[in-house]
């Protein structure tokens, strides 16, 4: 589990690709503090696991399904990707609950200067934009945001001075893709709510216990 507070900017060092897979290595230094050989690391939104590291980089497999779903395929030695190790149960909760398994990308359609923030407009198909809402959170490349608009075809999210220069996110331009992670907790009261099973009212509530 993440809360989308980047904690740095690491750079792929080497892709090998193996069929529909891929090996990576990138180099870092913040997230490789107190690293152990199966920890997780966000990677421009997506969980890795650790499967070697040395003190300037740390190595992940990347697996089919999430090559497929993702903006990995277009990345190459040289990029810049966004980090962040694993939340620990004692530490604040700054941005929001992230697992790091994407839901899909998006494009960005427009990007625009609003005087120190960045306003990007990022396009996206209706499996992802259905759990969309304004003020809710989403997770880009990663980033914990809050979403400021959204309709049937797209969304915005505003980025200030601080995420700007901690992440990757003014890297991007018009047309690129980004990975995208809708709130959990949209999906799981979905899910709770389909047909078939209990509806989550105050009468349910009152008979678990709740209130």
């Amino acid at each position: 589990m993440f809360t989308g507070i980047i904690e740095e900017k690491g750079v792929v060092k080497s892709i090998k690709t193996e069929g529909k897979s891929s090996r990576m290595i990138i180099s870092a230094f913040k997230v490789l503090e107190d690293l152990k050989t199966g920890d997780s690391i966000n990677t421009d939104g997506v969980c890795l696991t650790v499967t070697e590291f040395s003190p300037t980089s740390f190595t992940v497999d990347v697996m089919p399904e999430t090559m497929l779903r993702s903006t990995f395929g277009k990345l190459k030695p040289g990029s810049h990707v966004n980090l962040e190790r694993a939340l620990l149960l004692s530490d604040r909760l700054g941005g929001h609950l992230v697992n790091g398994h994407i839901d899909g990308t998006g494009i960005i359609s427009r990007i625009r200067k609003d005087e120190n923030a960045v306003w990007l407009s990022i396009t996206a198909e209706n499996p992802i934009l259905r759990y969309i809402v304004e003020k809710g959170s989403v997770a880009i490349d990663g980033i914990s945001l809050t979403v400021v608009n959204v309709d049937r075809h797209s969304f915005e999210v505003s980025v200030i001075p601080h995420t700007q220069a901690e992440t990757t996110i003014l890297t991007k331009k018009t047309g690129n893709a980004v990975n995208i992670e809708c709130d959990i907790i949209g999906k799981y009261v979905e899910k709770l709510g389909s047909p078939g099973k209990e509806i989550i009212d105050i009468d349910f509530l009152a008979q678990n216990g709740f209130i």
